[in-house]
């Protein structure tokens, strides 16, 4: 009786520290809507302007010597590249943000018709390119499969989205631990795979990283149990991935991970047609 009543103790103590991240993850998504905002409205009048700029060079260009011409054609090319990428980003950002909000006030998200191999795909490189930029030296082998053909599913992309995000994330990761601690000609790679298999939509993503001990995999699901170190993991993210594919989708995700081999995750989904 008494490790039942701690026991409850514990899971009561963890939804109220859940409750309590939720408000403040619904806070802090509010606050940085504006921001963003002010980042991508300046983004498109900066990029306006740039096509005022190569206007005035292209109305003085026999005033510019060919290599001074050809220069600044190539820099105002970059810099509206990065302003599109500064855009498309933020207006992630802002669907991510939408998201919580959806959830904090109770609302039940909106399942639309998706193409989930594009979107899978949109998802996995914007994690590696986001490791590229905070891990020096990162980089990997990423393999994609992807089914011809698959009509649009049903299912709820902020949330599907966000399962991929972190799943690539959490691959991305093991595999580059590994490269730190490996010497041999070790090749980080990523196997990427979107299929139908009869009535179940299945994604499945794969790493060649430093995979699970059994503790690990005991507890992966459990909230805010993480191996990472403090400050760059909360615990939450299989936790969030389960609810979304299970609770949300009821669908099932399942996975195989050997001890300094790597990890396969498989998610399945039934099919729901527009």
């Amino acid at each position: 009786m008494e490790k039942e009543i701690a026991k409850l103790k514990e899971q009561l103590q963890k939804q109220e520290k859940l409750a309590s991240l939720g408000m403040l993850s619904a806070g802090i998504a509010h606050e940085i809507q504006n921001p963003l905002n002010f980042v991508i409205n300046f983004s498109k009048m900066s990029d306006k302007l740039l096509s005022d700029l190569t206007e005035i060079v292209e109305d003085n260009e026999d005033n510019l010597p060919e290599d001074d011409r050809e220069e600044v054609e190539d820099i105002v090319a970059d810099l509206k590249e990065n302003m599109a990428k500064i855009v498309e980003h933020g207006q992630r950002a802002i669907s991510i943000i939408q998201g919580i909000l959806l959830v904090s006030r109770g609302k039940e998200n909106e399942f639309l018709p998706t193409n989930v191999p594009q979107l899978v795909k949109e998802y996995v490189w914007l994690s590696y390119h986001a490791m590229r930029a905070n891990y020096k030296n990162f980089n990997i082998s990423i393999h994609e499969k992807y089914e011809e053909n698959l009509p649009q599913f049903m299912v709820i992309p902020q949330d599907l989205s966000r399962a991929v995000l972190n799943l690539m994330n959490n691959a991305c990761y093991a595999v580059w631990i590994k490269s730190q601690n490996t010497n041999n000609g070790y090749e980080p790679a990523i196997d990427i795979e979107v299929s139908s298999d009869g009535d179940q939509l299945v994604i499945r993503l794969g790493d060649n990283g430093e995979g699970m001990s059994d503790e690990v995999k005991e507890r992966l699901f459990e909230n805010f149990y993480t191996t990472k170190p403090v400050g760059q993991g909360t615990g939450l993210g299989m936790a969030i991935i389960r609810d979304i594919v299970e609770t949300k989708h009821q669908g099932t995700i399942t996975f195989d991970s050997k001890l300094g081999e790597g990890t396969v995750f498989t998610i399945k989904i039934p099919k729901r047609l527009k």
